[in-house]
């Protein structure tokens, strides 16, 4: 928006009341000074109408100033008339009636709604204050005569000195008036910006609040995914199989039991670090996090569940950043949890972990069936792709071509350059 674009909004309610406060003072005060004028008998503007027209004249120059920020255009316009008029017809108040034209050519500057206007506005009314200026001592010109500047000594002709002491005098003052009146309207405006960049403001922080709450509320639901699904995935299982041979075999019953104690500990404790994570304000506690060294746990779990795990680590094994190092792990702990609730038939589950040059290799793949369509939209391939994406890294998620599922990672491992000595 450009400066002539913008419009100022209008007075508020305790600004009218101000203005009709100020204007009926004003006017109170210009009848003040015109009961004065007439008690000194100083006519300087020549002989006065009648008492009433004195009356009316002086009361019609500061009275508009009650409306003049509703209607600054207008109330200028009546102002400097009425002052025009109030001088030609020689009232002798003229001193309060000279502030309220300033007053008026002010308010057109520092409230005029269209830029355009209010800036013609008021250089036509200074230069009609200036024209009658000179008609005024055009007119007056006959009456002055060598008693009227007797006293003079300076080096400028007296009527000269008279004339240019009078433009300089009202030059200034208009020039004032025109001055104040357009730094008010500019700084109207730079509050209007500051005030709209607050806003502005408030409203960014507010939507980064937002998506701050929203991007909390995805890492809970992930990271209660990954620790809860899995361990309540393997205890379902291990405590199916408790009940099947429960009668037949107390031993095995047992053991599956024990399998599922020591499952809920786990997620209890997983649970534990996890809400110690979300409490504290750095993100950073003194529990371990989970990372790729805990992934035989995940396939003892496995075992326990009635699988063949196997787990081969190949190449050498690099030190990972803490983020990628839990990253891998829950991508490893997320799909054997979807073998061992998904996948029907499944005997074998095997997890390669390899360290390449530049990045690190993890896959697990099963020899089961779905039981259902692979879902893109649950919560399992979200977050698992939410972290691989996190750091860089490609998914492939699908089917194999001699059967079973295959789950494979690559997350890029950045090398320290080394510094020269």
């Amino acid at each position: 928006m450009t400066t002539d674009e913008w419009r100022r909004p209008g007075p508020t309610p305790e600004q009218r009341r101000l203005d009709f406060y100020a204007g009926l003072a004003a006017t109170a005060l210009a009848l003040l000074s015109l009961t004065l004028a007439r008690s000194t008998g100083t006519f300087l503007l020549g002989p006065p109408p009648s008492g009433l027209e004195q009356v009316l004249w002086t009361v019609a120059v500061p009275l508009p100033l009650i409306w003049r920020r509703r209607f600054p255009a207008a109330t200028a316009l009546v102002v400097s008339a009425a002052f025009i008029g109030s001088q030609v017809r020689a009232v002798p108040e003229w001193q309060l009636s000279q502030w309220a034209l300033f007053a008026a050519i002010y308010t057109l500057g520092a409230w005029g709604q269209d830029r355009r206007l209010a800036r013609r506005l008021r250089i036509g009314v200074i230069t009609a204050m200036f024209v009658w200026f000179g008609i005024a001592y055009l007119t007056s010109y006959d009456a002055i005569t060598e008693e009227t500047f007797a006293d003079a000594i300076g080096p400028v002709p007296p009527l000269l000195a008279a004339i240019v002491t009078g433009l300089l005098v009202n030059a200034l003052f208009f020039g004032f008036t025109y001055f104040f009146g357009e730094t008010a309207w500019i700084a109207a405006r730079r509050q209007h910006e500051v005030a709209e960049q607050a806003e502005r403001l408030r409203r960014s922080q507010a939507e980064a609040r937002e998506h701050a709450v929203v991007g909390e509320r995805v890492r809970i639901a992930r990271e209660l995914h990954d620790v809860v699904a899995h361990h309540v995935s393997v205890m379902g299982v291990q405590a199916s199989a408790c009940r099947r041979v429960f009668d037949r075999d107390p031993a095995k019953a047992r053991s599956a039991l024990a399998s599922i104690e020591e499952s809920a500990r786990t997620a209890v404790d997983e649970l534990r670090r996890m809400l110690g994570v979300l409490r504290s304000p750095d993100g950073d506690t003194a529990a371990q996090p989970a990372g790729i060294d805990q992934v035989p746990a995940v396939l003892d779990r496995a075992r326990d569940a009635g699988l063949r795990a196997t787990l081969g680590v190949y190449g050498d094994p690099a030190p990972l950043p803490e983020s990628v190092s839990q990253a891998a792990y829950r991508v490893v702990q997320e799909a054997v949890t979807n073998v061992v609730k998904h996948a029907t038939g499944a005997t074998l589950l095997d997890v390669r972990i390899r360290y390449l040059r530049q990045e690190m290799e993890v896959e697990v793949t099963d020899d089961g069936r779905p039981t259902r369509p692979a879902n893109a939209d649950g919560l399992g391939l979200i977050g698992m792709r939410e972290r691989v994406t996190a750091h860089g890294g490609e998914l492939e998620v699908g089917q194999r071509t001699g059967g079973g599922w295959r789950v494979r990672v690559r997350l890029p491992l950045r090398q320290t350059a080394e510094i020269p000595s």
